[in-house]
Protein backbone atom coordinates (compact mmCIF):
# COMPACT_ATOMS: atom_id res chain seq x y z
CA UNK A 1 0.00 0.00 0.00
CA UNK A 2 1.35 3.42 -0.93
CA UNK A 3 2.12 6.11 1.65
CA UNK A 4 2.74 9.85 1.26
CA UNK A 5 6.48 9.09 1.37
CA UNK A 6 6.06 7.14 -1.90
CA UNK A 7 4.57 10.00 -3.93
CA UNK A 8 7.84 11.25 -5.47
CA UNK A 9 8.75 7.75 -6.67
CA UNK A 10 5.20 7.18 -7.95
CA UNK A 11 5.32 10.45 -9.90
CA UNK A 12 8.71 9.45 -11.36
CA UNK A 13 7.28 6.09 -12.45
CA UNK A 14 4.22 7.71 -14.02
CA UNK A 15 6.25 10.43 -15.73
CA UNK A 16 8.73 8.04 -17.35
CA UNK A 17 6.11 5.40 -18.17
CA UNK A 18 3.80 7.82 -19.98
CA UNK A 19 6.42 10.12 -21.56
CA UNK A 20 6.15 8.45 -24.99
CA UNK A 21 2.69 6.96 -24.46
CA UNK A 22 0.51 7.29 -27.59
CA UNK A 23 -2.19 9.13 -25.60
CA UNK A 24 -0.39 11.05 -22.88
CA UNK A 25 2.82 11.89 -24.75
CA UNK A 26 1.11 14.06 -27.40
CA UNK A 27 -1.21 15.54 -24.75
CA UNK A 28 1.89 17.41 -23.55
CA UNK A 29 3.29 18.51 -26.93
CA UNK A 30 6.24 20.58 -25.67
CA UNK A 31 8.74 17.70 -25.49
CA UNK A 32 11.27 19.86 -23.67
CA UNK A 33 8.78 20.53 -20.87
CA UNK A 34 6.67 17.35 -21.16
CA UNK A 35 8.14 15.61 -18.11
CA UNK A 36 7.70 18.68 -15.90
CA UNK A 37 4.18 19.44 -17.11
CA UNK A 38 2.93 15.85 -17.00
CA UNK A 39 4.56 15.27 -13.60
CA UNK A 40 2.44 18.09 -12.16
CA UNK A 41 -0.71 16.29 -13.30
CA UNK A 42 0.51 12.88 -12.15
CA UNK A 43 1.42 14.32 -8.74
CA UNK A 44 -2.10 15.62 -8.25
CA UNK A 45 -3.66 12.28 -9.24
CA UNK A 46 -1.25 10.26 -7.09
CA UNK A 47 -1.64 12.49 -4.05
CA UNK A 48 -5.41 12.45 -4.40
CA UNK A 49 -5.51 8.65 -4.74
CA UNK A 50 -3.87 8.29 -1.32
CA UNK A 51 -7.26 9.01 0.27
CA UNK A 52 -8.31 5.50 -0.77
CA UNK A 53 -6.56 2.36 0.49
CA UNK A 54 -6.18 1.15 -3.10
CA UNK A 55 -2.92 2.61 -4.40
CA UNK A 56 -0.52 -0.30 -4.55
CA UNK A 57 3.21 -0.08 -5.21
CA UNK A 58 6.04 -2.55 -5.55
CA UNK A 59 8.52 -2.90 -2.71
CA UNK A 60 10.89 -0.21 -4.01
CA UNK A 61 8.12 1.78 -5.75
CA UNK A 62 9.34 0.90 -9.23
CA UNK A 63 5.69 0.40 -10.24
CA UNK A 64 2.37 1.77 -9.06
CA UNK A 65 -1.30 0.91 -9.56
CA UNK A 66 -3.78 3.67 -8.72
CA UNK A 67 -7.23 2.22 -8.20
CA UNK A 68 -10.42 4.16 -7.53
CA UNK A 69 -12.90 2.03 -5.56
CA UNK A 70 -16.60 1.73 -6.38
CA UNK A 71 -18.35 5.03 -5.77
CA UNK A 72 -15.05 6.90 -5.63
CA UNK A 73 -13.77 9.67 -7.89
CA UNK A 74 -10.25 10.38 -9.13
CA UNK A 75 -10.03 13.89 -7.71
CA UNK A 76 -11.78 15.24 -4.65
CA UNK A 77 -14.51 17.83 -5.39
CA UNK A 78 -12.14 20.62 -4.30
CA UNK A 79 -9.33 19.30 -6.53
CA UNK A 80 -11.73 18.90 -9.45
CA UNK A 81 -12.96 22.49 -9.02
CA UNK A 82 -9.41 23.83 -9.25
CA UNK A 83 -8.13 21.33 -11.81
CA UNK A 84 -8.40 23.53 -14.90
CA UNK A 85 -6.52 26.40 -13.25
CA UNK A 86 -3.96 23.93 -11.91
CA UNK A 87 -3.35 22.56 -15.42
CA UNK A 88 -3.16 26.02 -16.96
CA UNK A 89 -0.51 27.00 -14.38
CA UNK A 90 1.43 23.77 -14.99
CA UNK A 91 1.20 23.48 -18.76
CA UNK A 92 -0.47 26.54 -20.31
CA UNK A 93 -4.00 27.11 -21.60
CA UNK A 94 -3.74 25.15 -24.86
CA UNK A 95 -2.28 22.01 -23.29
CA UNK A 96 -4.71 22.25 -20.37
CA UNK A 97 -7.66 22.46 -22.77
CA UNK A 98 -6.42 19.38 -24.63
CA UNK A 99 -5.94 17.34 -21.45
CA UNK A 100 -9.38 18.34 -20.17
CA UNK A 101 -10.97 17.27 -23.47
CA UNK A 102 -9.27 13.86 -23.26
CA UNK A 103 -10.42 13.35 -19.67
CA UNK A 104 -13.99 14.43 -20.48
CA UNK A 105 -14.19 11.98 -23.39
CA UNK A 106 -12.87 9.15 -21.25
CA UNK A 107 -15.20 9.96 -18.37
CA UNK A 108 -18.21 9.91 -20.71
CA UNK A 109 -17.56 6.18 -21.23
CA UNK A 110 -17.30 5.11 -17.58
CA UNK A 111 -19.56 2.15 -16.84
CA UNK A 112 -22.59 2.87 -14.68
CA UNK A 113 -22.25 -0.40 -12.72
CA UNK A 114 -20.18 0.00 -9.51
CA UNK A 115 -16.60 -1.10 -10.19
CA UNK A 116 -12.96 -0.65 -9.34
CA UNK A 117 -11.33 1.72 -11.83
CA UNK A 118 -7.64 1.36 -12.70
CA UNK A 119 -6.87 5.04 -13.05
CA UNK A 120 -3.15 4.55 -13.71
CA UNK A 121 -0.73 1.64 -13.92
CA UNK A 122 2.91 2.43 -14.51
CA UNK A 123 6.38 0.98 -14.22
CA UNK A 124 9.37 3.32 -14.15
CA UNK A 125 11.21 3.11 -17.48
CA UNK A 126 14.38 1.97 -15.68
CA UNK A 127 12.55 -1.16 -14.48
CA UNK A 128 10.44 -2.19 -17.48
CA UNK A 129 10.48 -5.74 -18.77
CA UNK A 130 10.70 -7.46 -15.38
CA UNK A 131 6.99 -8.09 -14.88
CA UNK A 132 6.66 -5.61 -12.02
CA UNK A 133 3.59 -3.82 -13.40
CA UNK A 134 1.78 -7.03 -14.30
CA UNK A 135 2.66 -8.54 -10.94
CA UNK A 136 1.18 -5.52 -9.23
CA UNK A 137 -1.90 -5.74 -11.43
CA UNK A 138 -2.38 -9.41 -10.54
CA UNK A 139 -2.02 -8.63 -6.83
CA UNK A 140 -4.54 -5.81 -7.15
CA UNK A 141 -7.02 -8.02 -8.98
CA UNK A 142 -6.70 -10.75 -6.36
CA UNK A 143 -7.74 -8.20 -3.72
CA UNK A 144 -10.62 -7.03 -5.89
CA UNK A 145 -11.69 -10.61 -6.58
CA UNK A 146 -11.77 -11.27 -2.83
CA UNK A 147 -14.44 -8.56 -2.64
CA UNK A 148 -16.37 -9.98 -5.60
CA UNK A 149 -16.17 -6.73 -7.55
CA UNK A 150 -15.70 -5.98 -11.26
CA UNK A 151 -12.86 -3.85 -12.64
CA UNK A 152 -12.55 -1.34 -15.48
CA UNK A 153 -9.63 0.30 -17.23
CA UNK A 154 -8.76 2.42 -20.25
CA UNK A 155 -5.92 1.00 -22.32
CA UNK A 156 -4.28 3.98 -23.98
CA UNK A 157 -1.57 1.86 -25.60
CA UNK A 158 -2.77 -0.99 -27.85
CA UNK A 159 0.44 -2.87 -27.02
CA UNK A 160 -1.01 -3.47 -23.54
CA UNK A 161 -4.38 -4.89 -24.60
CA UNK A 162 -3.11 -8.48 -24.73
CA UNK A 163 -1.55 -8.09 -21.28
CA UNK A 164 -4.86 -6.93 -19.86
CA UNK A 165 -6.72 -9.72 -21.66
CA UNK A 166 -4.35 -12.24 -20.05
CA UNK A 167 -5.68 -11.24 -16.61
CA UNK A 168 -9.33 -11.35 -17.60
CA UNK A 169 -10.16 -7.96 -19.13
CA UNK A 170 -12.13 -7.86 -22.37
CA UNK A 171 -12.62 -4.85 -24.66
CA UNK A 172 -15.88 -3.07 -23.93
CA UNK A 173 -15.61 -0.09 -26.27
CA UNK A 174 -13.38 2.59 -27.72
CA UNK A 175 -12.88 6.30 -27.18
CA UNK A 176 -11.38 8.48 -29.89
CA UNK A 177 -9.56 11.53 -28.53
CA UNK A 178 -9.02 14.80 -30.45
CA UNK A 179 -5.64 13.64 -31.80
CA UNK A 180 -7.40 10.69 -33.46
CA UNK A 181 -5.81 8.19 -31.08
CA UNK A 182 -8.16 5.39 -30.03
CA UNK A 183 -8.32 4.26 -26.40
CA UNK A 184 -9.75 0.80 -25.69
CA UNK A 185 -12.00 0.53 -22.66
CA UNK A 186 -11.81 -2.85 -20.93
CA UNK A 187 -14.02 -4.62 -18.40
CA UNK A 188 -13.34 -7.52 -16.06
CA UNK A 189 -16.43 -9.09 -14.49
CA UNK A 190 -16.60 -9.82 -10.80
CA UNK A 191 -15.06 -13.12 -9.74
CA UNK A 192 -15.65 -14.97 -6.54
Amino acid sequence: MATPADVDAIVAALTTAFFDDPLWGPAFPDVGRRAEQAAAMWRLFATSALRYPWMLVTEKVEAAALWIPPGGIELSPEEADGFEDYLVDAAGPSTAAGVLEILERLEAHYPSEPHFFLSLLATHSDHRGHGLGMGLLRESLARIDALGAPAYLESCNPANNARYAAVGFTPSGTVTVPSGHVVTTMWRPARS
